[in-house]
């Protein structure tokens, strides 16, 4: 399909898009949006430096790369470099959604599904303010590489969220529900759900009581499990942050103890979800990464350029956002493992402590913070009441020694708005999940 020069890699990513986006509030329709464009990010890399390009033209992808190839250096010895002995040169049409594709739903469809919702939030007096939004992007790809990669892979995702602020005795409280899926189709037929869910609200807006500052035992839930995974652990095992970094190379050993024996943490873009990627940004297909297995520091995450420095195997988790951007080391759907209990057993063994249900947002590198929305305290092994938490905090590394329990079913979560953030490439779609997990000695305030 196109000449590579020889004594280079190289490498073209060529992008097929489609998405929507709706937004209304109060039932306004703000935005009302849908594109389709194709576009293409180029790389050549001549052992000593990369060269990249994008374009729009598809017509002009081997212009790009025969201008590249001009300002590189000809490299007789380029197949033996480290990082190209890494690359991977898979090839095929590997395609689930063409048959099912959000491209083919018509945006009158769109505004029927988000609208039919509106009635439940609208009629709602404790609802002062509200936002639906309805997102869907399918995208193939196409890769081909100087070693033979031709490839041929879609991915999708489709949403709702129904974002709301509630009032009531001068009490307030901000909630979001959301659908996520690969299909248009999974997102009808929610109304039961989402009603269960502002009822929920409801009682947590009228019922909450202020919580004592201190250390208690923490169960997460499976959402807030995930974020926590991502944030505290996950970004760290993003191997680029070592790459020439002597000290992190020697703290983060492969071998060294990091948690409790019981947690696992593995990051696949194989799963189903919003993380769901079959092949990577570099043609390297998705697998199953343990980033601790058993405690123990098992695996770190990598691009080609970093499984080369470092001397270990790729992973698939080079991406990038679009096609503007060169592919760096992300995570796809990261989640902690089960453990052998059940969900009631693991609350039944708590004689006093709190359980996070959802989330408001989380961060964390040597510590991590997360923001809790609905919670409560749980006493004599049951969950008494509401609480309200502002925040949970704790050093990364003693927090996960202090896992002493997991419940024996995973679930995944998907996210149809917003997504991981990382040097200037923002929002990166990515999946979390876990089972329920229980902490000892968690501040919170």
């Amino acid at each position: 399909m196109f000449t590579f020069p020889q004594n280079l890699y190289t490498d073209v990513r060529i992008e097929d898009v489609f998405e929507s986006n709706i937004i209304f509030s109060l039932g306004n329709l703000d935005e009302q949006k849908q594109r389709k464009y194709k576009a293409a990010f180029i790389r050549v890399f001549d052992g000593t430096r990369w060269y990249y390009s994008s374009t729009s033209n598809i017509e002009a992808i081997q212009r790009e790369i025969d201008n590249l190839a001009r300002i590189a250096t000809a490299n007789s010895a380029i197949g033996d470099h480290p990082i190209v002995q890494k690359l991977e040169a898979n090839q095929g049409e590997h395609t689930k959604f063409r048959l099912n594709s959000v491209a083919e739903i018509g945006i009158d469809q769109k505004l029927d599904l988000l609208q039919d919702y509106f009635p439940i939030i609208s009629e709602n007096s404790l609802i002062k303010m509200w936002k639906g939004q309805y997102v869907d992007q399918y995208v193939v790809k196409k890769f081909y590489s100087s070693k033979g990669a031709n490839l041929h892979f879609d991915a999708q995702k489709a949403g709702i969220s129904l974002q709301f602020e509630m009032a009531a005795n001068e009490r307030k409280f901000s909630e979001r529900f959301q659908k996520a899926s690969h299909y248009f189709s999974d997102l009808q037929g929610r109304h039961e759900e989402l009603k269960a869910y502002i009822s929920k609200c409801e009682d947590f807006l009228h019922n909450y009581q202020a919580l004592k500052p201190g250390k208690y035992t923490t169960i997460l839930s499976p959402v807030v499990a995930g974020v926590f995974a991502h944030e505290s652990f996950g970004h760290k095992s993003e191997s680029d942050f070592m790459v020439g970094d002597e000290t992190m190379k020697k703290e983060w050993a492969i071998g060294k103890k990091v948690g409790a024996d019981i947690l696992s943490i593995i990051d696949d873009g194989s799963k189903p979800g919003s993380g769901f990627v079959p092949f990577d940004d570099e043609g390297t297909r998705s697998r199953e990464t343990h980033l601790i297995k058993n405690g123990i520091l098992a695996g770190r995450l990598h691009s080609a350029a970093t499984a080369g420095a470092l001397d270990e195997d790729v992973t698939g988790n080079a991406r990038a956002i679009n096609f503007e951007f060169e592919p760096i080391v992300r995570m796809t759907t990261t989640y902690i493992a089960s453990g052998d209990k059940t969900k009631d057993e693991l609350f039944s063994e708590v004689k006093e402590g709190i359980y996070i249900e959802t989330l408001k947002h989380g961060s964390g590198m040597s510590t991590f913070t997360i923001a809790p929305s609905i919670s409560y305290y749980i006493k004599d092994g049951k969950i008494a009441y509401p609480v309200n938490i502002a925040v949970i905090t704790g050093n990364v590394f003693e927090t996960l020694g202090e896992i002493d329990g997991l419940s024996n079913q995973v679930e995944l979560e998907s996210f149809v708005i917003g997504g991981c953030g990382k040097m200037e490439q923002y929002p990166l779609s990515v999946g979390f999940g876990g089972p329920y997990v229980r902490v000892k000695n968690i501040n919170a305030q």
